[in-house]
């Protein structure tokens, strides 16, 4: 069988055109039947085929040029079976029990062929903890697909098959002790609840802390990871009762994506809804207007709502190949920049090979991704030798900030997105925080804007501990030069109780901070089993903090606000109001949003506190909508708050392919008086083309090179000469708590 071919969505979607692919397809599909002629070999050409079918389809049938979608595959399959399977379409078949026969042997096999978890089946921690039962579980996959395969046989014969007596006859598996012994790094085993988990934990003073919802209220808070409010100001959580992964003979894993709502507005949960049931381990998610974009083991999904009934009715399979052979750092750690692209970090000695339209991704030992959902764009943009990145978060100015866990540290990104050949790593920025208060792990980010909270924390980053210390850590973040400088301000929460274990944040509609507790007596992929007994598949918590001598932010407005509202909003403080507006905002029609937002731009007060954040504001909404408004992008290059000309150098980069003088203008940056914005424009460089990004590098290199610019200018150096980059490789220190 020949590929299909390329199909052409760039007026629509944005994505290659495709004449390239498909005139090597062509060539491919040529030498396919001739081969195959001379062995003597059925062919079957499915790239002239699907060219017909392309081209009498009054809608796309590939989500991005070289993927089908379910409407595709519908044409794909009767195609192949009429050509493959002839001499079998004559017989009497229930299709649809021999459909669900083949959807069921097949979620058997893949979790048999490709193991979640391999780390544990086969690889590193195979020992001290596979050998007890991964054999075991192996051989009963093996025997538990082989059944599936008899029912499928007997589906097509007309003839019935005991899957359930078959299935009790499988290998048993061997029961597993726990190695749990009280320890600084252990919970406990006797769990608190309501006040008492409440009583264990501190703030400082003229802070509150409340638990908004828990599992005794909802069971299906379990094992909560990651959280977000939705433009309608209801809390997203995604939980993984399921984790580490799926145990054969068990019932399938039942994970989720939940809704939370305080329909009273008196500070707790009191209503509930299953978005998203059957899922397997949802590290990640994040809101886009066609749905929710979910981390799935090897697959980035999309999860739609057509009904508009709160409860996903399909399911996209958006990309495939990342690895999961480690599934306590899989991609997640889930955040949109102000544009909508989602980064998604990637923990060390995970390996993904990911097919896109514009052509393969390959990742290895931790960095982050960056999806550009309108372009379904992917990018390696930070190849970075670091454990665990497990928490990202955006400054007021689209400053993006991450932490990784073990050794642990917190850095400005953009350093670390020099490009780099795939196998080289990107020198690791500078870490921010000062090793006195430095607690490992970390999980969560999130950068303090709200009014609701006193006036001398604004913009300072707060970030979750699991196991060293039990909290959140609040530090400053405060420009230096080219860079940053960070300071420690206190603890915003400290908990006694061994089993809290934060692990994700984010401030509320009304000022207010929620943050997730996963809430598990074990932490570690690799200090006790995988199935330790102990490991708590029921416990969960939201707890909301607050700062009750001041006013409660009045929520602003957001789904289904007028246009005039929701530009009214970009100018509010809260960085979080704002990143739900731009994101309600790419969900309108863009022959609305950009005239209007052109009419806004105009009528701004260019002596206003603020301006030019507010065109900021404007340049991230209309490339949000993939427009790019060059004027716009070329004032803001010479304004005179070097954070504006660096947040235009950023869409410079990411827009070269519909900026006709994209070089000039990196050009113009590398010339800038500001060590930031000559920074941004060396990492842009390192992304073009050799005879273009040295352009752009060799110009910044007439202005001074700082210790934050000079590890990024050598490296995009060597890179675009095509020299070899030296690079030291993270290993874990003898006391690393990667897990």
């Amino acid at each position: 069988m020949s590929p299909i071919a390329f199909e052409d969505l760039s007026k629509t979607a944005g994505t290659p055109n495709g004449q390239v692919e498909n005139a090597n397809l062509a060539l491919y599909t040529a030498a396919m039947e001739d081969v195959a002629a001379e062995l003597n070999v059925l062919f079957v050409n499915a790239f002239a085929a699907s060219q017909n079918w392309y081209d009498a389809s009054s809608k796309p049938l590939t989500i991005d040029g070289f993927q089908l979608t379910d409407e595709g595959y519908a044409i794909l399959a009767p195609f192949l079976a009429d050509h493959l399977l002839a001499p079998y379409r004559a017989m009497s078949v229930d299709e649809a029990a021999l459909h669900a026969a083949v959807q069921e042997k097949n979620w058997t096999w893949q979790k048999l062929y490709k193991s979640p978890n391999g780390v544990h089946v086969y690889g590193r921690r195979h020992k001290p903890f596979g050998p007890d039962n991964y054999p075991h579980e192996l051989r009963k996959l093996d025997e538990m697909t082989a059944n599936r395969d008899q029912v499928i046989w007997a589906t097509l014969m007309g003839d019935s098959f005991d899957l359930e007596k078959a299935e009790a006859n499988t290998h048993p598996l061997p029961s597993i002790e726990t190695n749990y012994r009280p320890s600084a790094k252990n919970g406990t085993i006797d769990y608190k609840y309501g006040s008492e988990a409440l009583n264990t934990m501190t703030v400082p003073e003229g802070y509150r802390i409340e638990m908004f919802a828990s599992e005794k209220t909802f069971p299906n808070l379990a094992n909560p990871v990651q959280m977000s409010f939705d433009n309608a100001g209801r809390l997203w959580v995604s939980t993984m009762p399921g984790y580490p992964h799926y145990q054969p003979g068990d019932p399938k894993p039942n994970d989720k994506l939940i809704i939370l709502e305080d329909t009273d507005q008196d500070g707790k949960a009191d209503k509930e809804t299953i978005f998203a049931e059957g899922l397997h381990l949802p590290t990640g998610f994040e809101f886009a207007p066609e749905g929710v974009y979910v981390a799935q083991g090897n697959h980035l999904i999309l999860l739609t709502d057509t009904d508009q009934d709160d409860k996903a009715d399909k399911k996209e399979t958006i990309l495939s190949g990342f690895d999961d052979h480690d599934t306590h750092h899989v991609i997640s750690a889930f955040c949109a920049d102000p544009t909508g692209a989602i980064y998604m970090g990637e923990g060390t000695f995970l390996h993904s090979n990911v097919e896109t339209a514009y052509g393969p991704i390959r990742s290895s030992n931790g960095g982050f991704f960056r999806f550009n959902p309108k372009r379904k764009h992917l990018e390696r943009s930070a190849r970075l030798s670091i454990p665990n990145p497990w928490g990202t978060a955006f400054d007021e100015w689209g400053q993006i900030f991450f932490t990784d866990t073990s050794d642990p540290n917190v850095r400005w990104m953009t350093p670390g997105t020099v490009a780099v050949p795939y196998g080289s790593f990107s020198p690791n920025p500078i870490n921010l925080i000062e090793n006195a208060h430095r607690v490992r792990p970390t999980s969560g980010l999130e950068f303090v804007s709200s009014r609701h909270f006193p006036e001398d924390v604004q913009g300072d980053l707060l970030i979750h501990n699991t196991i060293g210390f039990l909290g959140t850590k609040q530090h400053t973040m405060k420009d230096d030069g080219t860079g940053f400088q960070s300071r420690f301000q206190h603890d915003l929460l400290k908990s006694t109780d061994g089993n809290f274990r934060p692990v994700d944040m984010e401030f509320a509609p009304d000022g207010s901070l929620y943050l997730v507790d996963w809430h598990n007596v074990l932490v570690g992929h690799m200090q006790h089993s995988a199935r330790d007994p102990l490991r708590d598949h029921v416990h969960g918590r939201i707890y909301r903090i607050t700062y009750p001598s001041r006013p409660l932010v009045k929520p602003a407005p957001i789904a289904g606000a007028s246009l005039e509202q929701l530009f009214a909003n970009l100018k509010l403080h809260e960085y979080r109001t704002r990143y739900r507006t731009r994101r309600e905002l790419r969900g309108r029609p863009a022959e609305e949003v950009l005239p209007a937002l052109n009419r806004w731009v105009q009528s701004l007060d260019k002596n206003a506190p603020g301006y030019e954040h507010h065109l900021v504001e404007a340049m991230w909404v209309g490339w949000g909508h993939n427009h790019i408004n060059a004027q716009l992008i070329e004032s803001l290059l010479s304004a005179k708050d070097f954070k504006a000309r660096s947040a235009a150098v950023r869409a410079v980069r990411y827009n070269r392919h519909q900026i006709p003088n994209a070089t000039q203008l990196l050009v113009q940056a590398a010339r800038d008086p500001h060590g930031r914005v000559r920074l941004e424009a060396i990492t842009a460089a390192s992304w073009m083309e050799p005879e273009e990004g040295l352009r752009v590098v060799n110009e910044a290199s007439n202005y001074p090179i700082d210790s934050w610019i000079k590890p990024v200018y050598e490296t995009a150096l060597k890179h675009l000469k095509g020299e070899a980059i030296q690079f030291e490789k993270w290993t874990p220190p003898k006391t690393a708590l990667t897990g």
